[in-house]
């Protein structure tokens, strides 16, 4: 057994994981806000365990003096995205950014394992800044649908159970389950525009929701109790018979009556 300090050699992954999955999650919020969409569905990340590291060094006779170049996915993150189209559109927002340097990525879409694997790997360079200096950090990003994310979550569990030893059914039934992934994808992809219009549709309202009982209660706020009540009273009958035109025109009569209570109060121009 190595007699590394474990905790020290690992600090560096953990930064790099925790940086990127920010910088991540902050592309996510730019894209939405830009687009009102974003390709990017959720981000999450890991350090590998040192039981899985010592694994993998042993399977792929990596010297324990070169983990850090012969073991690249030590820091891990995961990509998650609605659509297979997403994919692609993602791998070229990462290779397009200057904090990190793509080294090279594996195509596990187009082509998917043997066992029904599909996802696309970047493996890519990140200079952490650490107490000791700058240190070069290799990771690997995986991006992937939701469904190709459940099947492969699945498959680790059962390749861990079973020590990479798959009983043959298991195999053909985790195949054929990858297959089903792949069909539901496809699915997700003709009706996508439709699930998109829906999306946005609902955020549009939760939206209006939101602004409406805000300005509502900023009545309040002006000492227009009744105004106030009656208004919680109307949006209580709109929301209640799902009129989204007549919230939208409530909305804009109570923003004015905020901006005339607001004038009202304001100091005048006594000279």
């Amino acid at each position: 057994m190595d007699s590394r300090d474990w905790g020290a050699f690992l600090l560096p992954y953990e930064q790099t994981v925790e940086e990127l999955k920010v910088k991540f999650k902050t592309m996510r919020s730019e894209l939405k806000k830009l687009e009102e969409y974003a390709p990017i569905e959720f981000v999450t990340g890991r350090v590998k365990k040192i039981s899985s590291i010592l694994d993998k060094a042993k399977r792929l006779n990596v010297p324990m003096d070169q983990l850090e170049q012969g073991i690249e996915d030590i820091a891990g993150i995961r990509i998650m995205c609605q659509f297979v189209e997403d994919i692609r559109r993602v791998a070229e927002y990462i290779r397009a950014r200057k904090d990190l340097k793509v080294i090279y990525e594996k195509d596990y879409i187009t082509n998917y394992k043997e066992s029904g694997y599909r996802s696309f790997h970047m493996i890519v360079e990140y200079p952490v800044q650490t107490a000791l200096g700058l240190k070069n950090v290799l990771a690997e990003i995986q991006i992937r649908t939701l469904a190709m994310n459940f099947w492969a979550t699945i498959e680790h569990s059962l390749n861990y159970k079973y020590r990479e030893s798959l009983p043959d059914e298991m195999r053909k039934r985790l195949k054929k389950a990858a297959e089903a992934a792949f069909v539901l994808d496809n699915e997700m992809s003709s009706i996508r525009e439709e699930i998109l219009l829906a999306q946005k549709s609902f955020e549009d309202e939760s939206s209006i929701v939101n602004h409406l009982l805000s300005a509502i209660h900023q009545l309040y706020f002006y000492h227009k109790v009744t105004e106030a009540i009656e208004s919680q009273q109307r949006f209580n009958e709109l929301w209640e018979a799902r009129n989204m035109d007549g919230l939208k025109e409530m909305h804009a009569e109570v923003t004015q009556m905020i901006k005339a209570a607001k004038k009202a109060v304001e100091p005048g121009d006594e000279i």
